[in-house]
């Protein structure tokens, strides 16, 4: 790396686009990232985020520290909606990682795109553990950016061959299934009462208010369902019913920060959260039996990041 300032010793700043990122990433690389990342919670250090809104209270961005044995990083994820008006992703996402010995930035990677497969990763991870092993149909609640990355990132680890899609404006839900379908999937439009009587995993990747009513009712889902929600992950959003959660196995990133900003503050407060690093590394058990409705709540937790940027920059044979 060249010097910033050109003086003797002084570290330069690595500068990695948008463009890059996006063209280095894919299911698999970000997949074995979120992998290390939920094994890293269980030993280590795991820092809960921080929701901010900008100065216009409709933009919003989180910070999410992170820290492993080797490396310490902050990743800044951005979502300013009025940018769709000016032909710009609403979301953004920016990963600082220091320099260990000194304490300043030694990289900076643009993820808007990388984002979109880490958090899928998330998803795919705990359907990987949690999902019964037959499961073939999946409902997406939401579409918009990221519904397309949660299926085909569920594909990989679930045999699926029908994904019904339910979305509040239903002219978007069939352009996001006739997208799905011209990608290789069958995929088709359905409402949420239908989508819940057949799925075997359900995905909820919206922006979905408390004050607002749930996604589903309780009662339509199936006994054996697993349900991803990766859509709450600030103070006073929702998307499942709480009665749900109230007779579901819940699962999360991060017990503490699920039950202040994921989708499990909605919660019963008696009810027991597993973190989903402790059943990847066999320390808690996972699905019971095949009646069990297991939720995994996602709000999002740095050391994903953290591993994403590390293992991009090992794509591009570059050691911070």
């Amino acid at each position: 790396m060249q010097p910033a300032d050109g003086k003797p010793g002084t570290p330069g700043l690595l500068y990695i686009t948008e463009e890059q990122t996006a063209a280095l990433v894919d299911e698999s690389l970000a997949f074995e990232a979120a992998r290390a990342a939920f094994a890293a919670t269980v030993d280590g250090a795991v820092f809960p985020s921080q929701a901010v809104h900008g100065s216009d209270p409709r933009n919003r961005f989180t910070l999410k520290p992170s820290a492993s044995a080797t490396h310490a990083s902050v990743k800044i994820g951005t979502y300013w909606p009025d940018n769709l008006k000016q032909g710009l992703p609403r979301h953004h996402s920016t990963l600082l990682l220091f320099d260990q010995t000194i304490g300043r930035i030694a990289a900076l990677l643009e993820l808007g795109t990388a984002n979109a497969y880490r958090t899928a990763a998330a998803d795919a991870l705990a359907v990987d553990l949690l999902a019964r092993k037959d499961a073939t149909t999946l409902a997406v609640f939401g579409t918009g950016h990221q519904a397309a990355y949660e299926v085909r990132a569920v594909s990989r680890v679930r045999p699926i061959d029908q994904v019904l899609v339910e979305g509040r404006d239903k002219a978007r839900a069939g352009q996001l299934a006739d997208l799905l379908t011209a990608q290789g999937h069958d995929a088709r439009a359905a409402d949420a009462e239908e989508a819940c009587a057949q799925a075997d995993v359900i995905v909820t990747a919206t922006t979905a208010q408390a004050d607002t009513p749930p996604l589903l009712e309780a009662p339509w889902v199936r006994p054996g369902t697993h349900i991803s929600c990766m859509g709450a992950d600030a103070p006073g959003k929702r998307e499942l019913p709480p009665e749900l959660l109230a007779s579901a196995r819940l699962f999360c990133d991060l017990p503490e920060q699920a039950r202040r900003m994921g989708e499990s503050q909605h919660a019963p407060e008696d009810a027991a959260l597993t973190a989903l690093g402790d059943v990847l590394t066999a320390r808690a058990r996972g699905r019971d039996g095949g009646d069990d409705v297991t939720v995994f709540d996602s709000s999002g937790i740095g050391l994903q990041d953290l591993y994403l940027g590390l293992a991009l920059l090992k794509k591009m044979d570059v050691a911070l």
